[in-house]
């Protein structure tokens, strides 16, 4: 036997003896790295896909592989490439789903680099969502306790579903809210209400099974759903899935909720027309005995939607409302907290080195941001079948949860190296004073005034070294703050003009001092004239020309509708109060009432039952109907119908432009 041969045969029994003793070690080094908290997960076989199999069998090559294709995706990232680039990465990610940083690469190549090399917004939310997807729905369930994915996945949909940077921010808030409306449906107001809705889908029945157990109607409605819908259309089958939520929803606004297919008789459309699925839902809602079932139903459905779909834990969205308030999930702010907060509560225990400290403040920060967006946009108001933008107004109620957290972070990293809790005094004190603004124009004036002596108290007289900055009157701190504030920060003007409004509602027709009135609307008048005519304000893009900063402001009519409405339905504000506004607001706006009554009677006919003055004063006396309401109707009925066929000659337009381009 020659000597090179006998090398080779050394060499290969070398090979063997180490393989073998290499496999022999792995199961000990897994245990170890599993119970030290070294891995991505709790447990290193938890949602593998089935495509690793091949990447394990492979072995060491795996990892030559993913090196190879990683330099090569961040060089044709380099040059542009970004297309280029999707089918490497989603093989990286296949072949190692526990490498972290490549979902973060390939879901940001995607919902940033490839969106704006669009040229219509439908293109562009299709591959914003696409990224959003890809880390959520994959990237954490391969990886449920990585910091970075939770902190990213926040980030992305605070700054790019949320914000107002990217061309085509409105379509994707239209895109998101009707999403999230259809698998989730309207939310009540009150905040008690909120919280027992969320937590219904929390505590539903985890299996089918249980859902029959629970509500043993449960199973005669499904077969009715079934047998009605196959006689209907024997190619659609039926499934407790996201599809049924979707057709549910759109039953649920037709009959009761859309303000716009009330008005355009949708219902009766579907009534004459014969609607067999129209027909069976009506049917079977309607039908008392399947009361329980109904409820039973859609909460196990959207529970599980909302698990195997969207990779949420229902369990921690009802937490999270409990203790901060009253998330709206057609928000994306309000996903952009959930994110990150899980990413706090379940993943900071795997990033607990000193190097790891930055994302974790980074993390905590995306928290407080979120809140800070909620406290300004958090009110939600949107028609499915309306062809404008979701309407969004200030949620006060978070101003004490945001305090909350201040104290919570400051402490959590005050001997932290760098900045470490001072960068959250910076963002309380930007925060607050916000406030102190957006209560005022409300007419909170005196919790206002408390916010404001909470300021002086930490960081003004009460602060090291003490100071004069707060010592000043309400009315001149407010008008100091607000100078200057608008080219700093834009998306402030839709708060000041609804909490002026409400102000000039509450006080000025409220209290029959119709001058406060006259003040507030020419503030209001003011901010919008400043923001949807001043040019050097804005600068138009390719999404149709639309200025960015005049997209964030609506007409004043449709502010006022807003800020009008909120108030009317704010459970905050007494009912006596309500009715004194109601009876006199004709004498200022006389139109006014006759563009929200239709919008806010079946709402606030709930809340009205609720309380003690409905057993005096009914609710038609209490919220009589405007004079000419009938009138009003059909007029606002033949111009949405303009406006939509507008709106969908828009859309074609658009789509054969693309196409000729």
């Amino acid at each position: 036997m020659g000597r090179d041969r006998i090398i080779q045969l050394v060499m290969c029994l070398v090979v063997i003896l180490g393989l073998s003793v290499g496999g022999g070690l792995l199961g000990n080094l897994i245990d170890k790295s599993e119970s030290n908290g070294l891995r991505y997960t709790d447990n290193a076989d938890e949602n593998m896909p089935p495509f690793v199999a091949l990447g394990t069998a492979i072995g060491a090559v795996r990892g030559l592989i993913v090196d190879y294709l990683w330099i090569k995706a961040n060089m044709m990232v380099d040059r542009g490439q970004y297309y280029q680039v999707m089918e490497d990465t989603d093989l990286i990610t296949k072949l190692q789903p526990r490498f972290a940083p490549v979902w973060v690469f390939h879901g940001h190549n995607m919902a940033y680099n490839i969106s704006v090399a669009t040229n219509t917004p439908e293109e562009r939310w299709e591959w914003v969502k696409a990224g959003i997807d890809l880390v959520r729905n994959r990237g954490l369930r391969y990886n449920p306790n990585d910091l970075e994915l939770h902190k990213e996945l926040a980030f992305w949909l605070s700054h790019k579903v949320g914000g107002y940077t990217d061309d085509a921010h409105l379509y994707y808030k239209k895109e998101w809210a009707r999403e999230w409306h259809d698998l989730l449906g309207e939310p009540p107001v009150e905040l008690d209400a909120r919280i027992a809705w969320i937590r219904q889908i929390a505590d539903a029945p985890d299996t089918y099974e249980a859902a029959v157990q629970r509500s043993p109607e449960v199973a005669e409605l499904v077969e009715r759903l079934q047998d009605g819908v196959q006689g209907i259309d024997d190619t659609f089958e039926f499934e407790l899935d996201q599809r049924f939520l979707e057709l549910h929803s759109l039953w649920d606004a037709i009959n009761q909720q859309s303000y716009i297919a009330e008005k355009l008789g949708f219902q009766e459309e579907l009534d004459r027309k014969g609607s067999r699925m129209f027909s069976l839902f009506n049917e079977l809602s309607n039908d008392p005995y399947f009361a329980d079932a109904w409820e039973t139903l859609l909460a196990h459905t959207r529970k599980r939607v909302l698990l195997d779909e969207y990779n949420m834990d229902p369990e921690l969205m009802a937490q999270y409302t409990e203790e901060v308030g009253p998330l709206d999930w057609r928000n994306p702010h309000t996903h952009s907290y959930f994110w990150s907060r899980r990413g706090s509560d379940l993943a900071e225990f795997r990033s607990i080195a000193e190097k790891d400290e930055t994302l974790r403040i980074n993390n905590d920060r995306q928290q407080a941001h979120a809140l800070q967006a909620l406290a300004r946009t958090g009110r939600i108001y949107f028609d499915p079948f309306s062809p404008g933008f979701p309407g969004q107004s200030p949620e006060p109620r978070f101003i004490d949860t945001i305090d909350d957290h201040f104290e919570r972070f400051y402490v959590k990293y005050f001997d932290a190296k760098g900045a470490g809790g001072e960068t959250f005094i910076v963002f309380i004190k930007n925060f607050l004073s916000g406030a102190i603004r957006e209560l005022y124009r409300f007419g909170e004036v005196e919790r206002a005034q408390n916010l404001l002596d909470l300021l002086d108290s930490r960081f003004g007289r009460g602060g090291f070294p003490p100071n004069n900055q707060y010592a000043v009157d309400l009315d001149v701190f407010v008008a100091k703050e607000t100078q200057g504030e608008y080219e700093r920060q834009p998306h402030m003007a839709p708060a000041d003009v609804i909490g002026a409004l409400r102000y000039g509602y509450r006080v000025g027709v409220g209290e029959n001092r119709p001058e406060v009135y006259k003040e507030s609307a020419a503030f209001a008048k003011w901010v919008t004239d400043y923001f949807r005519n001043t040019e050097n304000q804005n600068f138009t893009t390719k999404m149709n020309g639309v200025g960015r900063l005049r997209d964030i402001l609506a007409t004043l009519d449709k502010s006022a509708q807003i800020a009008f409405l909120q108030l009317m339905l704010d459970p905050i504000v007494p009912f006596e109060e309500r009715m004194t506004i109601w009876s006199q607001i004709d004498d200022l706006e006389p139109q006014l009432r006759l563009r929200v009554y239709d919008q806010m009677i079946r709402q606030l006919s709930t809340e009205y039952s609720r309380s003690p003055l409905s057993q005096a004063i009914p609710l038609e006396e209490a919220f009589p109907e405007p004079p000419g309401l009938e009138a009003f109707r059909v007029q606002m009925a033949i111009e949405l119908a303009a406006e939509r066929e507008a709106m969908e000659s828009m859309e074609v337009g658009a789509k054969q432009k693309s196409l000729g381009e």
